[in-house]
């Protein structure tokens, strides 16, 4: 294993600890009446679970500026400084989602027709939000460029709003954004990016098996956080050809996700039915 494979390793299983540790601490605020929904069952649920790895995140880079005070390591560096300011900023806009969102006007289509009526809902802020926090990410390193600027944004944007797509069954954002960070680790040019999407990761794994049996939702605050994160992976990571072939998948994906389901979608296919209801409580 190379010394850089071994860095995103280490920090995979640090975001785990730190998800494991915090789910712990985190279960009186998890169980408060104010963060309990229904899910797709009629099963209320505490949501916004995701709140684990936006904390996950602060700690791991805190504990780590800490040791490097001491000479044990480094300290934080822009680029990792770049994704925990992902990881911040999409979880707030996600958890105000989360907390006040009244769910009546869903998908894109469903927020900027209520923009044309005069109405900014809470999706909508999350909407306008998140394109504003990827433009700033996107600044940081293609602040000269303004074309690679917004095909940049745009990719963060669509990923996190992607995995709210997606988010719709237990364990399923997982199921898709750990084998996409493997194959994003695999194939990526290697920085410090990526150790922090790495962390957003592995805690994202330690909350995986309550997802899946329904203890808790990752919410928009768990499910934003971690399309833009992987988003933000590619951007910092992949030459900007690349970026603009993901951005073209994650695009049409997105615009399959508005007008259908990505639940029936995935029902129509034996195998893609089998993996994601595997580990499911049965409807």
């Amino acid at each position: 294993m190379t010394d850089a494979a071994r860095d995103i390793v280490g920090f995979a299983a640090a975001g785990l600890a730190a998800g494991i540790v915090l789910r712990v601490l985190m279960r009186p605020v998890l169980e408060l009446p104010l963060l309990a929904r229904e899910n797709y069952r009629g099963v209320r649920v505490a949501t916004a679970a995701g709140l684990v790895v936006v904390l996950a995140a602060v700690f791991v880079e805190g504990t780590r500026d800490i040791l490097a005070s001491f000479g044990a390591g480094h300290q934080v560096t822009p680029a990792r400084g770049l994704v925990l300011f992902t990881t911040l900023g999409f979880g707030l806009l996600g958890l105000l989602d989360d907390l006040i969102g009244s769910g009546h006007a869903r998908g894109f289509r469903g927020h900027v027709g209520e923009l044309a009526h005069g109405r900014l809902t809470t999706g909508g802020i999350k909407l306008v939000g998140g394109a504003a926090l990827a433009i700033v990410l996107a600044g940081a390193t293609d602040g000269n460029a303004p074309a690679r600027v917004l095909t940049d944004a745009a990719l963060i944007a669509l990923a996190a709003n992607l995995a709210n797509q997606l988010d719709r069954r237990p364990g399923r954002v997982a199921k898709v954004a750990v084998p996409a960070f493997v194959a994003l680790a695999a194939t990526a040019t290697y920085g410090d990016y990526l150790e922090g999407v790495a962390v957003v990761i592995g805690s994202t794994a330690a909350l995986f098996v309550d997802d899946l049996r329904e203890r808790l939702m990752l919410g928009d605050t768990g499910a934003n956080v971690i399309g833009a994160a992987l988003g933000a992976g590619v951007v910092f990571s992949f030459p900007f050809d690349v970026r603009v072939g993901v951005l073209v998948a994650v695009a049409v994906l997105n615009v399959v996700g508005e007008l259908s389901s990505f639940t029936r979608l995935i029902d129509k296919v034996p195998p893609l039915r089998a993996l994601d209801r595997a580990g499911r409580i049965d409807p």
